[in-house]
């Protein structure tokens, strides 16, 4: 069998695990110009500043380190975050207004990413929780994790392995492949944006959790394979303080229960104003979810009961799962695609899923959960058939996730590669600038790029940079 067969069989195997889309900041308005700060072995936990995000470095291992966030009120529960592509900035930058409405301190993991294997993992996390736990004032029984994609299996790792974790907020993935669900003693929240391509998999995981004991919800907002948007994240966490009242790990706050009530009843009389009865449904299960055994949910029952008595909801019900049943016809029909090389089908079905994607509905979502798979599906065989030097076969499948996905740092890196390789500077500088335009941080990986190596004194690291400093 040819090696690109293998490595298609392979991307087929491992579809629903792989990450490579880019983390976008939708909150650019609760982010500030932090100032960064180096902590070193040297700091102990008083001299930490508060209401900035700052690097710490491990004690033990200073080839690691972590963001840092602690609000100025008075905070002993941690959420420890894990980025897809080692980014602990990122999702402090993100959140970090909620870091000082619930008075939670926030780190984030500057070496968990995308590609570590389950023992580099674990390592990582001893490394970030000893160090952290003996810097820090922390409330032990109040310990969280939440992650985005990959870093949100990372995130369902370190819980099903460590019993002091309360909560998972996994956002665009669920639990470590082949984990079954079952009886956790931690509460997990699935997050996805309708058009992930890894939404119909939390789903899933979501219905097996509902056969079990296990305190779950899933929250669905309009995006993409991305960190949810701040608002999103805010219910998330509104359930974590709820799960806390519920174990009776801090006292009954009637006000922040009454207040999620009506912003839940202001979310349902929103979207079934709009007449999206399954997301009214979807908004009545999740409030039952959250408020069980600390309010009354009848109201909430009920009118879950008349929603699913409604035509209408029958109706967009039975079209759902024909758009489910269309998007897996889809998959199957690229999947036998990706080896006949036919440029003239991608093009017009690229164009056809970018074009088709953006309306806001439910087909526009199925659409564009389409147009994320093939975007995974060529960074996946792309990364391969890099790694295994077979160059002119990974041109094309690059020049494909480059159609498919323009925004991605990661396209246009690999597209540097492969320029390096062919010895043209001057597409390797324009392809680095692309991918800092798109968000790539990542400078040790680049400078330690063999390809780029062998080529430094004609690359312009400096102005590449330079440009990475001002994104």
């Amino acid at each position: 069998m040819k090696l690109l067969q293998i490595i298609i069989l392979n991307f087929l195997l491992i579809a629903a695990t792989a990450c490579a889309n880019k983390q976008t900041n939708e909150n650019a308005d609760v982010v500030t110009n932090d100032t960064t700060i180096a902590i070193t072995t040297s700091g102990i936990a008083d001299s930490f500043p508060k209401e900035k995000i700052i690097r710490v470095v491990c004690k033990n291992d200073p080839s690691q380190s972590y963001a840092l966030y602690i609000p100025s009120a008075k905070a002993n529960t941690i959420v420890y975050f894990f980025d897809a592509h080692g980014d602990g900035s990122l999702p402090l930058k993100n959140y970090k207004a909620l870091a000082n409405a619930y008075h939670f301190i926030f780190i984030g993991s500057n070496n968990s990413k995308n590609g570590n294997d389950w023992p580099t993992t674990e390592t990582i996390w001893q490394n970030l929780f000893n160090d952290s736990q003996t810097r820090l004032a922390l409330n032990k029984p109040r310990i969280y994790v939440c992650g985005f994609s990959g870093g949100a299996k990372v995130a369902g790792y370190i819980a099903l392995h460590h019993n002091e974790i309360k909560g998972v907020i996994a956002n665009s993935a669920g639990l470590p492949d082949e984990t079954p669900a079952g009886n956790f003693n931690f509460s997990f929240t699935g997050i996805a944006g309708k058009g992930d391509m890894n939404m119909t998999d939390i789903v899933a995981l979501n219905n097996e959790l509902d056969k079990t004991q296990t305190a779950h919800r899933i929250i669905f907002f309009n995006g993409k394979h991305e960190w949810a948007p701040l608002s999103v994240l805010n219910i998330a966490f509104q359930g974590l303080q709820l799960d806390a009242m519920r174990n009776n790990l801090v006292v009954k706050n009637d006000s922040l229960i009454n207040a999620y009530i009506s912003n839940s009843k202001k979310r349902l009389d929103s979207v079934i104003h709009k007449n999206d009865l399954i997301q009214a449904e979807n908004e009545c299960i999740l409030s039952i979810n959250m408020l069980d055994g600390i309010a009354d949910v009848n109201w909430f029952k009920e009118k879950d009961n008349a929603i699913k008595n409604e035509p209408a909801y029958k109706k967009q019900l039975q079209q759902e799962q024909i758009l489910f049943t269309t998007e897996q016809n889809k998959k199957a029909e690229y999947n036998n695609e990706f080896q006949k090389g036919d440029m003239s089908y991608w093009n017009k079905t690229i164009n056809d899923l970018t074009i088709q994607s953006k309306p806001l509905t439910p087909e526009g979502a199925m659409y564009e959960r389409l147009l994320a798979y093939l975007s995974l599906a060529f960074y996946s065989i792309s990364n391969q058939l890099i790694n295994n030097n077979q160059n002119n076969d990974a041109a094309y499948f690059v020049n494909l996730y480059k159609m498919a996905d323009p925004s991605n740092s990661e396209a246009w890196y690999f597209s540097a590669i492969l320029d390096a390789r062919n010895n043209n500077i001057n597409a390797v500088n324009d392809d680095l600038l692309k991918a800092v335009e798109n968000n790539f941080i990542d400078t040790t990986r680049m400078l330690n790029q063999s390809e780029f190596l062998r080529l430094q004194p004609q690359i312009n690291f400096a102005a590449i940079r330079n440009k990475m400093k001002h994104n």
